[in-house]
């Protein structure tokens, strides 16, 4: 098969690969459409660790199956699928009580970080285990089901957020998990969504897709104009999109004493916390951690678009131009949201 290999740091080679090997529980899948995460853009720089080559990245993605094996339950071959990044193994304790995404023994599709090496996505073919994959409708492309793992993530941060009917929140990164996250908590209930980034273009958007208010993160004095727009006491929820010190002491800033800040950017391996502000303010931090279970469910929620993924389709491309488009996103990522492979 041909796949695209990440070979060396900023190095990306579109070349013939070996077929993925199927084991009895797996479904091997013909691969239509891979998006590229700003996890993939970051990791072919080979700063983070988790792609060490070779490896062939992609984790979001949706296809066609092709062959099942033996032990396969409720797929077939011609079936179209969506599936999951995370691979847990439904045996160990977190997995039996029901946390999935915090398997002892999680792999994710299309990562290297040294434990393990799973092979993604980008590439004609893949192998993953009957248990993280859903069908999908003919109502939703395969461009569409890409994008479903980057909604199951923002889904997962609204259900981890204890938020009731007319909570007022802040959203601090207006990328595409921050822009899901703005519709997840929309649906969720919340009253007064105030959303803010460095991006005029992410703005608007976010202004479209049910932003109460917006507000350029450069603007004077940031913080205040934030609290100004849900009410002086702050939000009562607010989530961190971005994952560096500066946006993450925002939204510290942004909550209301008693409040909760759930924390989905992962950029800077550590951060200082203001850690009296959370103490006598008695804040509840969140951490998420991808997704857990919410994927099937995000099926149903983009194929009758109550949550939208088309405006976070920022361009498509072919995935013998890996080379050129990785390089591109990683030296001006610009307003890009997400790009998408689609295969022939």
């Amino acid at each position: 098969m041909k796949a695209l290999v990440h070979t060396a740091p900023y190095k990306l080679e579109y070349m013939d690969w070996e077929m993925p090997q199927l084991s009895p529980q797996d479904l091997l899948i013909r691969v239509r459409a891979c998006a590229i995460c700003g996890s993939d853009i970051k990791g072919y720089s080979g700063k983070t660790g988790r792609r060490q080559p070779p490896i062939i990245m992609g984790h979001e993605a949706a296809g066609e199956v092709v062959r099942t094996g033996s032990e396969v339950i409720g797929f077939a071959a011609g079936d179209r699928v969506g599936f999951d990044s995370t691979v847990y193994c439904l045996r160990c304790p977190n997995c039996l009580s029901g946390h999935f995404n915090l398997c002892l023994n999680r792999q994710v599709i299309g990562v290297s970080e040294g434990a393990y090496r799973r092979h993604g996505a980008m590439a004609e073919y893949v192998a993953v285990p009957y248990w993280i994959a859903v069908h999908l409708p003919d109502s939703l492309s395969y461009a569409q089901a890409a994008l479903l793992e980057t909604v199951s993530i923002g889904v997962h941060a609204a259900n981890r957020t204890p938020l009731k009917l007319n909570d007022s929140v802040v959203i601090v990164g207006a990328g595409a998990i921050g822009l899901v996250t703005l519709q997840a908590v929309k649906l969720k209930g919340a009253g007064q969504v105030v959303v803010t980034d460095l991006s005029q273009g992410r703005l608007a958007l976010a202004s479209r897709l049910g932003a109460d208010t917006v507000i350029p993160a450069d603007a004077p004095e940031l913080a205040q104009k934030l609290r100004q727009a849900v009410g002086a006491q702050g939000a009562d929820a607010c989530f961190e999109a971005v994952g560096i010190q500066a946006t993450i002491a925002t939204a510290l800033a942004a909550t209301r004493v008693g409040g909760s800040v759930t924390l989905i950017g992962n950029i800077a391996p550590s951060v200082e916390f203001a850690l009296q502000t959370i103490v006598t303010g008695e804040l509840n931090i969140y951490g998420v951690c991808a997704s857990n279970g919410e994927y099937a469910d995000c099926v149903e929620l983009v194929a009758a678009n109550r949550i939208q993924v088309d405006p976070l389709i920022s361009a498509y491309a072919r995935l013998e131009d890996g080379q050129a488009v990785f390089d591109q996103l990683y030296h001006n990522i610009g307003d890009n949201m997400r790009t998408v492979f689609i295969f022939d």
